[in-house]
C-alpha cells in the first residue's frame, strides 16, 4: 500500500479511524466545530491535504488492517490480481479559506481565468468573495453565470462552447455539483477541441472513451454539503433525448484543488441542505456496502482503463463510516438551525469524507433509481430552490429508495448493514442518555402523552 499524506497549518483536527454501479451513469469522527481552536477562539487557519494517492494491491498474504472497520469483505485471495487505486484532489479547509483562491491562480501562473457559477449564487457574498481575491492579486478572468441546476447535455454544450471561445488557461467552479460538474466538463472539452461531445460519456450512452488529453487546472470551491464534487473525477449530467441521467467518469477531470469554505454553507436555505444531506448520506451508505473490488470482473488489462467507480475498499471505508457518523450527529441540527455554524461546518466536510469514500468506491441502487426519478420530472418543482424548470433534487431523488433498497441489499452482507444502523442509531442514543436527568423530571408529568411530547421536543435531533 503506498500513501501519500502532507498537510499543513493543522490547528485542531481529530481523526478517529473508526461499485462500480451498471446503470449508464456509472458503467464506466469529524474534527472539532470547524473555525474553533481548542480555546474557542475562531482562526484563520486551515488545513490541506495536498496529496492522496493510495493504491492498495492483494498480495499472497493476507494482511490486517488495524482500524474498527470490519474488512471481512476484504479478504485477500492469493491468486488475485485485482487491484484498487484511490486518488482525490488536493483539498484546503477552513473559514474564509476562499479568500485564498487569488494566490492560487497566481502561483500556478494563470493569466485567463473562467469563473463559473448560477445565477443565484452570482448575487450572493460567497462569489463576491472570490472576484475581490482574484482582481487583488491581479487575475483577469470572466464569469459564466449560465450553470444550470441539474444539468442537461444542452447545459454542459452552451458552457463548453463559452470555455472553448474564452481560451482559458484555469477555471473556478464556485456552487454546488451542478456546477463543479459543469466546469469540469467545459474544461475536458475545451482542452480536447476535437472530441465529439459523447466521446467521452459513459457507455452505453456514450463512447466512454479514456482522457488522455492533459487539462487546465480547476479549482472548486463548494457551496453545498452534498455532492462531493470537489474531491471526484465524475461529472453528471441529465441527457434529455433519453430522459435519462448519465456523466463523464474519469480521474483526469477531478479539481486541482478544492477550496472547502463552511462559512458558504450559511446561505443554503432548508431544504437545500436537507437534500444535500441525504447524498451524503446515501454517498456513505451505497459505497461502503457496494460490491467490493476484488469481486469485480474482467480485471482492466490497463491502469487507463480502470474505472473512477471501482468497488467498495478498505481505505474508502474509512471515509465512508467517518462520513456517516458526521451525518448521524449533525445533519438535523444543520437542517434545523440555520445559524449552526458547527453542525453546517462539519455537514461540509462530511461532503468531502464521502465524496473521497464514493469517488473511488463508486455507489448503487439508490443512485442508480434516482435517474429515472429525476430524469422523467414534468411538473414538480423543490421548495427552496429557486429554478424556472421542475426539479426534483438529486439527494431527495436518491433517498426516495433507501428504505427499500438497504432491505434488499442487507440480505448481500448483512454484517456491514447492521455497522451503518448501530452508527446512525448510536447517536440517537447519546443523545437520550445525555438528557436523561430531564426524562427523568419528564416522567413525573401529568400523561403518557405530554411526556412523549416534552421528551421529543427536550432532545435536538429526534
Amino acid at each position: 500500500m503506498i500513501i501519500i499524506l502532507s498537510w499543513t497549518c493543522l490547528t485542531y483536527i481529530q481523526v478517529k479511524t473508526p461499485s462500480r454501479c451498471q446503470c449508464p451513469s456509472h458503467s464506466h469522527t469529524y474534527s472539532q466545530a470547524p473555525g474553533l481552536s481548542p480555546s474557542g477562539k475562531t482562526t484563520d487557519y486551515a488545513f490541506e491535504i495536498i496529496r492522496v494517492i493510495i493504491e492498495t494491491k492483494k498480495k499472497k498474504e493476507k494482511k490486517k488492517f488495524k482500524h474498527n472497520i470490519d474488512q471481512t469483505k476484504h479478504v485477500f485471495r492469493p491468486k488475485a490480481t485485482h487491484h484498487a487505486l484511490m486518488a482525490v484532489s488536493n483539498i484546503r479547509y477552513g473559514a474564509g479559506v476562499t479568500k485564498e483562491v487569488g494566490m492560487d491562480l497566481q502561483n500556478m501562473g494563470a493569466k485567463n481565468v473562467c469563473l463559473m457559477t448560477d445565477k443565484n449564487l452570482s448575487q450572493l457574498p460567497p462569489v463576491q468573495t472570490v472576484m475581490d481575491s482574484l482582481v487583488k492579486n491581479g487575475i483577469n478572468f470572466k464569469v459564466y453565470d449560465n450553470v444550470r441546476v441539474e444539468p442537461t447535455d444542452r447545459s454542459f454544450m452552451e458552457a463548453i462552447e463559452f470555455a472553448r471561445r474564452g481560451a482559458f488557461d484555469a477555471y473556478v467552479a464556485m456552487g454546488g455539483g451542478s456546477t463543479i460538474d459543469t466546469c469540469k466538463a467545459a474544461n475536458l472539452y475545451a482542452s480536447s477541441p476535437d472530441s465529439d461531445f459523447l466521446d467521452y460519456v459513459n457507455a452505453p450512452i456514450g463512447k466512454g472513451k479514456p482522457v488522455t488529453v492533459p487539462l487546465k487546472p480547476l479549482i472548486a470551491v463548494p457551496t453545498t454539503s452534498g455532492t462531493g464534487s470537489e474531491t471526484t473525477g465524475v461529472a453528471i449530467f441529465d441527457y434529455e433525448r433519453l430522459k435519462v441521467k448519465t456523466g463523464i467518469a474519469s480521474r483526469a477531470i477531478k479539481p486541482t484543488l478544492g477550496l472547502i469554505d463552511p462559512l458558504h454553507t450559511l446561505y443554503m436555505p432548508e431544504r437545500v441542505i436537507a437534500n444535500s444531506g441525504f447524498d451524503v448520506l446515501c454517498h456513505a451508505l451505497e459505497s461502503y456496502t457496494a460490491l467490493p473490488y476484488h469481486m469485480r470482473s474482467p480485471c482492466p488489462a490497463n491502469p487507463i482503463t480502470r474505472p473512477a467507480y471501482q468497488g467498495s475498499n478498505p481505505i474508502s471505508d474509512i471515509w465512508a463510516v467517518h462520513a456517516l457518523r458526521i451525518v448521524a450527529k449533525y445533519l438535523k441540527r444543520a437542517v434545523r438551525n440555520p445559524d449552526d455554524l458547527e453542525a453546517r461546518s462539519n455537514m461540509h466536510l462530511a461532503s468531502a469524507f464521502a465524496g473521497i469514500g464514493f469517488g473511488n468506491a463508486g455507489v448503487h441502487l439508490c443512485h442508480g433509481m434516482s435517474y429515472p426519478i429525476s430524469g422523467l420530472v414534468k411538473t414538480y418543482k423543490a421548495k427552496d430552490y429557486n429554478v424556472d424548470h421542475p426539479l426534483v433534487p438529486h439527494g431527495l431523488s436518491v433517498v426516495l429508495t433507501s428504505p427499500a433498497v438497504f432491505t434488499f441489499t442487507a440480505q448481500m452482507s448483512p454484517e456491514h448493514h447492521l455497522e451503518m444502523a448501530e452508527i446512525l442509531e448510536r447517536e440517537k442514543l447519546k443523545r437520550k442518555l445525555h438528557y436523561a436527568p430531564l426524562a427523568r423530571a419528564v416522567g413525573e408529568s401529568s400523561s403518557k402523552k405530554e411526556n412523549l411530547e416534552l421528551w421529543m421536543a427536550a432532545i435536538p435531533g429526534t
